[in-house]
């Protein structure tokens, strides 16, 4: 992917709640997260979810702009 480095509006740890409450299967390790391991995140999360990195990255973006609500 060409630029990994996520467009966050609120802190990670509001957006890995909700993420966390869109998918029950997610874990804290699974959401694991320090700025500028972007990368390993979207990998993880992609293999967990079976979802393309970049439909990932949109996710979590949208959560993060939304307050919770992805598009």
């Amino acid at each position: 992917m060409g630029n990994d480095k996520l467009q966050l509006e609120r802190s990670w740890e509001e957006v890995k709640e909700d993420l966390k409450e869109n998918n029950i299967y997610l874990t804290d390790e699974d959401l694991n997260y320090q700025p500028g391991q972007e990368v390993q995140l979207l990998e993880r999360l992609a293999k967990k979810m079976n979802k393309p990195e970049a439909e990932i990255k949109a996710l979590i973006e949208s959560i993060s702009f939304n307050k919770g609500k992805a598009s």
